[in-house]
């Protein structure tokens, strides 16, 4: 008998649980996105500052970032290991939205800015850097929890 009421028990426990995740979730949550403080490029005084080296992120929140370039370089942004490990939902820049399954680079030949829209999965410690000026102090981290 013991047997039978802890299969009733648990029968009805996911009985209950049956649609519960409508009812936490109102709506597309990767469409709701948090701004990010925007990442810029070079500025008037170093052609090698970057405006920020640590974003901290949240598993399952959906972000947006801009990223500026000055347009005193060329600027190459990658984060290889972190934009494996995201849902990347579009980029946008100027007129054009793109919708690619994994990003590998940002490259700006001049001034302008590109928006990044994407939602973190994996916790860890990701590096970002502008490629070949790492050394120049051109990289960060972003950290998900």
């Amino acid at each position: 008998m013991s047997h039978t009421r802890t299969l009733l028990h648990v029968s009805l426990m996911l009985v209950c649980l049956i649609g519960t995740d409508r009812l936490f979730a109102a709506g597309d949550l990767t469409r709701r996105t948090t701004p990010l403080p925007d990442l810029i490029l070079g500025n008037e005084e170093s052609d090698f500052a970057l405006s920020q080296s640590e974003y901290e992120l949240e598993t399952g929140k959906a972000y947006q970032l801009m990223v500026i370039s000055s347009g005193q370089k060329e600027y190459a942004f990658q984060a290889p290991d972190f934009f494996k490990t995201v849902h990347l939902r579009k980029v946008e820049a100027g007129d054009v939205e793109i919708k690619p399954a994994v990003l590998h680079e940002l490259e700006f030949e001049e001034a302008g800015e590109a928006e990044i829209f994407f939602t973190p999965l994996i916790p860890g410690r990701y590096a970002f850097y502008l490629k070949g000026y790492e050394s120049k102090g051109m990289q960060g981290t972003f950290v998900v929890r």
